[in-house]
């Protein structure tokens, strides 16, 4: 439908207060009931409108499902006409005034059809993504944003494009608004934003990372040298990792996967297929942390069938660590160790020469903090066969690292006292937590609280030990704060 083309409700049906209630709150089992009920639209109708099964329609009526995907609310603004104001959105297209055209597109990045790994439908979706990002309050945008993430065969579906070839960019006899110089300045600022958030964690520049990630899409929607397109989507893919990366570190798991996808169609676009495998890993990692070890593991070896032979021998490293973990998650311990010792052994061929930037913290400080982080998983259930190897190998990670790494710092800190209180070493795990509290006080990162509070069961029941029990009120005064 164009600007001009009425919608299928009367206005009217839209001013309503218990509409505007419904579609304020995301409360779409009442928005569906009141279109049904005041719009005269049956649920065969919405559902068409918004390109949903009339069965899902149903069970959202029902109750029975929330909507949360940021796609699918997009979906039903637009099929409904909905303005995007309402549902917490940035305007949607057809919202424009009549006169003003839709941004230009390059030829380079012509669409063909509506497939997801188009360069131009990546163009699109960070727009999309990023504006509303943007415009939504704290408070809808919370709701939106923190959904339930995909995953198993619903994500690895979405995957599919990655192993096929990025399409080849037309030549355009256009000179694009920014150069070669430009697009070197987005790629320092690009880096100073993974250094942050790899150093402190938390979401303090979310934003600050959204609104340099619009600007590069905006750039893209305009004409560009096909060498400036190609770094352009690079820029894009790094930016986008770091906003997945932030916002999965602040809760927001479901605009985490958003911006792990956009992320990855863009390296696609860049035909950057090593931190194409690198945006996988993370997406791993997000399954891993969500007890999903089965659906991680097919996402590395996906990374590692797609990015391996453009990979570098630290990224291989990184790439078996993630596997080890999931061998680890699923009490795997022969496949743990084997994985562990490809990675070393990787790592050992790595070279400081024409290295990506992205992948040089991954060190023999990460080897080891990645590994005694995962034999201490394992230590939780058989803490005399695992726990003092995972002290071990965490006290090697805080030896090289130091307390500049920051977020890292924190977690081996935390890993390290556990890893105490498993070994019922009392005095260890005491002084240790003093030192993870200090570390995580310093940090603005949801996760390494949320591995603070695995130490706080630890210390309730020993009450009978006073330097026990004031561990246990600088946790809480950490956790409360």
């Amino acid at each position: 439908m164009d600007a001009t083309t009425r919608g299928p409700l009367a206005p009217e049906v839209l001013e309503r207060d218990d509409m505007k209630r419904a579609l304020a709150e995301h409360d779409f089992a009442a928005a569906f009931s009141l279109v049904k009920k005041w719009g005269g639209l049956s649920q065969n109708r919405i559902a068409a409108a918004c390109h949903l099964t009339p069965g899902k329609v149903s069970t959202i009526i029902s109750g029975q499902q929330q909507i949360t995907s940021f796609e699918v609310i997009c979906r039903i603004a637009d099929g409904l006409r909905i303005p995007g104001r309402m549902v917490g959105l940035a305007d949607r297209s057809w919202e424009r005034p009549s006169g003003v055209p839709d941004p230009p597109t390059s030829p380079a990045i012509r669409p063909s059809g509506d497939a997801p790994w188009e360069p131009v439908a990546t163009v699109g979706l960070a727009a999309d993504l990023t504006r509303s990002d943007l415009v939504m309050d704290r408070r809808t945008a919370t709701r939106v944003l923190a959904g339930v993430a995909l995953s198993g065969a619903t994500l690895l579906d979405s995957l599919e494009g990655w192993l096929q070839p990025a399409p080849a960019a037309e030549p355009t006899r256009h000179r694009g608004r920014i150069g070669r110089r430009e697009v070197r300045e987005l790629e320092t600022t690009a880096r100073a934003f993974r250094a942050w958030d790899h150093r402190y964690g938390g979401g303090l520049r979310r934003k600050a990372v959204v609104g340099q990630l619009n600007e590069v899409a905006g750039h893209l929607e305009d004409h560009q040298a096909p060498g400036v397109e190609r770094g352009l989507f690079q820029i894009m893919a790094h930016l986008s990792g770091t906003a997945a990366t932030m916002a999965w570190d602040s809760g927001l798991q479901r605009q985490a996967q958003d911006y792990y996808l956009l992320a990855l169609r863009a390296a696609h676009a860049a035909r950057d297929s090593a931190f194409g495998a690198n945006v996988m890993a993370g997406m791993a990692r997000q399954m891993l942390y969500r007890d999903l070890p089965q659906d991680a593991l097919e996402l590395v070896h996906l990374a590692q069938k797609g990015g391996g032979k453009a990979a570098d021998a630290r990224v291989r490293a990184m790439l078996h660590t993630r596997e080890a973990w999931a061998y680890a998650a699923m009490g795997r311990t022969a496949a743990f160790r084997r994985a562990t010792g490809e990675a070393t052994e990787a790592l050992g061929e790595a070279g400081g020469d024409g290295e990506p930037y992205w992948i040089t913290y991954f060190g023999e400080a990460e080897l080891a903090g990645v590994t005694g982080g995962r034999l201490l998983d394992m230590a939780r259930n058989d803490p005399r066969q695992h726990a003092e190897a995972a002290g071990e190998s965490i006290r090697g990670a805080l030896a090289t690292r130091g307390t500049e790494a920051g977020r890292s710092h924190a977690l081996d800190l935390i890993g390290l006292a556990e890893c105490h209180f498993l070994m019922e070493d009392m005095s260890g795990a005491v002084e240790q937590t003093r030192l993870a509290v200090d570390a995580a006080a310093r940090t603005q990162s949801s996760r390494v609280r949320a591995e603070l509070g695995r130490l706080y069961p630890y210390t309730v029941g020993r009450s009978t030990s006073r330097t026990v029990g004031e561990a246990r009120a600088i946790i809480r005064e950490v956790l409360s704060s």
